[in-house]
């Protein structure tokens, strides 16, 4: 009994709080992201204001409006028909769009490196666009089935010594619903993990190669290329933003797999918190939730350029007393880049630099 009150007391605060704060840093972090320049890519940009708003609408469904009103409400309206199987319909469809917005990106960055007419490709804002609205809506689509895995159900319930009837949004033990939710599971976790481990180490592995490929000298004398240093910089980012998401997705997948295998008996009490598995099962969902609030802190932490705008955003004096600064550091980039144009090299190496200094 102290462990169930206990979980349940801590889940009755933290949604509320998650979503309060997620919500407003997301769309924070869009705003920072699409309007300040924080010296990313306009790839880059498109990319990252398209999963804030996604994780914005997944907070929204799940952190609010089903996991919160679970906890402070007996009886939330989405348990009435049709709200049921729309909540759980645009639940799952947010979730897939911010995990495979994530993995498409990845994958793009890789392409961008590896190949120069994929990168001149997708590199246009147009082609973003469209790739990132394709993946919106072909999750959207994958989702539609996840309308029909809960049912509503009608129950007797006895409020102030009167009895009522009231509709309840109940999951539907069925071969139709456990094979959806498997498919779910594995869409949303085990094939984008793989994926973005898999690229995420290409990636790195490409870069480090890159860096080899250049003597001291060449380092040097060639002005504004990748180092080794900015290399170890640029593979932390890459590690730190993927490892950060399996982190905090893998404990989900990884107890739901056994929930639907060990566990999986009609008699099974999902409430007993008595059962470890269950308590596991909570901290899991907290975490996989805990994910769409956390990329305002990895772009603090990793981009010296949104940090710069958000010290500017705060400090406005701060902006202005860099102006002089900034205008004579732009005047003599000008004269470096046209100087450098006269002796640019045709060297295959230049190639491989260009698209490292670029990749971020």
């Amino acid at each position: 009994m102290p462990t169930t009150n206990l979980i349940v007391t801590f889940q009755k605060f933290f949604y509320p709080i998650l979503s309060g704060i997620g919500i407003p840093v997301n769309l924070f972090t869009f705003y920072m992201i699409r309007f300040r320049k924080c010296e990313m890519s306009e790839t880059a940009i498109i990319y990252l204001s398209a999963l804030a708003i996604v994780d914005c609408f997944y907070l929204l469904w799940v952190a609010l409006l089903d996991l919160s009103l679970s906890f402070l409400l007996d009886h939330p309206f989405w348990h009435a028909y049709p709200w049921c199987g729309i909540l759980t319909f645009l639940e799952y469809g947010s979730l897939f769009s911010s995990t495979w917005i994530v993995v498409v990106f990845t994958i793009e960055r890789y392409l961008a490196l590896r190949m120069t007419k994929v990168k001149m490709h997708f590199s246009q804002s147009k082609a973003t666009v469209r790739i990132i609205l394709s993946v919106v809506l072909l999750c959207h689509l994958v989702a539609i089935p996840d309308y029909w895995i809960n049912g509503v159900t009608m129950f007797n319930y006895t409020t102030d010594g009167e009895n009522i009837t009231l509709p309840r949004c109940f999951y539907e033990n069925t071969m139709f619903s456990t094979l959806v939710v498997w498919i779910n599971t594995f869409i949303s976790g085990g094939i984008p993990f793989t994926l973005i481990i898999v690229f995420n180490s290409l990636i790195g592995h490409h870069l480090t190669q890159a860096s080899k490929m250049f003597t001291k000298e060449q380092q040097r004398i060639i002005k504004g290329v990748t180092t080794k240093g900015m290399v170890r910089r640029t593979i932390l980012l890459l590690f730190t933003v993927s490892f950060t998401f399996v982190a905090l997705c893998l404990p989900r997948f990884v107890t739901y797999c056994i929930l639907r295998t060990a566990y999986n008996y009609p008699d099974f009490n999902r409430d007993d918190y008595n059962l470890s598995i269950n308590v596991f099962s909570d901290i899991a969902i907290m975490l996989q939730n805990l994910n769409s609030t956390t990329n305002f802190l990895l772009y603090c932490m990793v981009s010296k350029g949104f940090r710069q705008e958000l010290r500017n955003l705060l400090k406005p004096n701060t902006r202005a007393k860099e102006l002089g600064s900034h205008f004579t550091q732009t005047t003599m980039k000008i004269f470096s880049v046209t100087g450098s144009k006269m002796h640019r090299s045709r060297d295959p190496v230049d190639v491989v630099l260009t698209k490292l200094a670029r990749i971020d």
